[in-house]
């Protein structure tokens, strides 16, 4: 069968291609053509365009990029109409998705599946018409989407398992010579022990140029302190070059490693994350964390959270958990001193440590156990077949 994917960001490529994988286990005769990145393309046949040249976040961004946006909306389109796929399969990345499911739907091209359903739990709630009326079938990741969909949209759903789990539980069941980073290819990179032999802080700052540039230097301030004691790395985010981080490293104590993200929460003490996936595979390695997103004109933001959203956390640790786990500082609450406070606490000795990594093992038992990608494949094909 033929499966044209679109993937518009890094986390996303990763969860594809795992997912194309599952899908040529399952149908030796599969042929894939996408819109995605390096790892999509490492799986094999045609890439059409790579995300980084969709991933645009914020209203200003998006408003500067947007003839770009509509272009390669307009392309996508034409490119289904003209390949036929026998399903489109839509990863996360709903901004650009759910129009391209509207288009696909509307056209009788073919069925439309939704791996990793969009998160209108927290934002656009009324998304949920769209996902009623184009999407033919949604796969999830998050257990408590469950309830949300079917329950109060009476929409049913897949619960295939949560990928980040099955990912780094995979990497570290590997002999140390077998490893190799999963959400990137690290063949061929230097050792990442440094100075003090592991006593590592890990700073994972965000996947897209803006969410960098906003929480970075933030992050580069609140570990000086612990610059003689520890080493400070970041992890550079795939299809960002190094050239974008040197003005925010160079003189500083931070170094940088790409292709890493695994072995580096593998040795890590504690880290500063930003809101996303990085937090999930932060807990499923065991690392104590700060989630952190600086926002501009984070009083409208504080605001806006009170009144717009519709769920208290905006991590998966603690959207998971249903409460608390790891500390939050987002928008209004995000500043250099709470940065440093909080990761005090989850260092060595800290009062947080302890109960932070208890939580730790409440979210990875209700993650389950199942493979999502084959779990997800399988249910595909069998869908596909009837």
């Amino acid at each position: 069968m033929k499966y044209y994917l679109i993937a518009g960001e890094a986390s996303g490529d990763l969860h594809a291609s795992r997912l194309m994988q599952s899908l040529q286990r399952e149908d030796p005769e599969a042929e894939f053509r996408f819109y995605g990145g390096d790892l999509m393309a490492k799986v094999g046949c045609t890439r059409v365009k790579h995300y980084s040249e969709l991933a645009y976040m914020g209203f200003i961004p998006v408003l500067m990029h947007l003839p770009t946006i509509l272009k390669n909306m307009r392309n996508a389109k034409r490119d289904i109409s003209e390949w036929k796929p026998d399903v489109v399969i839509l990863v996360d990345y709903p901004g650009f998705n759910l129009d391209i499911a509207k288009y696909v739907h509307a056209n009788h091209i073919c069925p439309v599946y939704y791996y990793i359903a969009p998160k209108i739990w927290a934002w656009k709630e009324y998304r949920i018409k769209r996902i009623k009326r184009d999407v033919d079938e949604l796969f999830s990741i998050l257990p408590f989407e469950v309830e949300f969909f079917e329950q109060k949209h009476h929409y049913p759903i897949h619960y295939v398992g949560n990928p980040t789990r099955e990912e780094v539980d995979e990497w570290a069941s590997l002999n140390p010579s077998e490893r190799r980073d999963l959400s990137t290819e690290s063949e061929g990179k230097p050792p990442l022990s440094g100075r003090f032999g592991g006593a590592t802080i890990a700073l994972l700052a965000g996947s897209r140029l803006q969410e960098i540039k906003d929480n970075l230097p933030a992050m580069i301030e609140a570990t000086r302190s612990y610059a003689e004691q520890y080493d400070v790395v970041l992890a550079g985010a795939p299809a960002i070059p190094m050239e974008y981080y040197k003005p925010f490293v160079e003189g500083t104590h931070v170094r940088v490693v790409h292709d890493q993200t695994y072995k580096l929460l593998s040795e890590a003490t504690a880290a500063l994350v930003t809101s996303g996936t990085a937090t999930l595979e932060t807990c499923c390695f065991g690392v104590p964390q700060v989630v952190s997103y600086r926002l501009p004109m984070a009083w409208a933001y504080g605001l806006l959270r009170k009144l717009l959203l519709k769920v208290r956390y905006v991590s998966l640790v603690n959207l998971i958990a249903g409460r608390e786990v790891v500390p939050e500082l987002v928008a209004d609450t995000f500043s250099v001193e709470a940065l440093k406070r909080e990761l005090a606490r989850v260092m060595p000795g800290g009062e947080g440590r302890e109960p932070m990594l208890r939580g730790y093992e409440e979210v990875r038992q209700r993650l389950g156990s199942q493979c999502a990608p084959d779990e997800a494949a399988s249910l595909m094909i069998k869908l596909l077949k009837k």
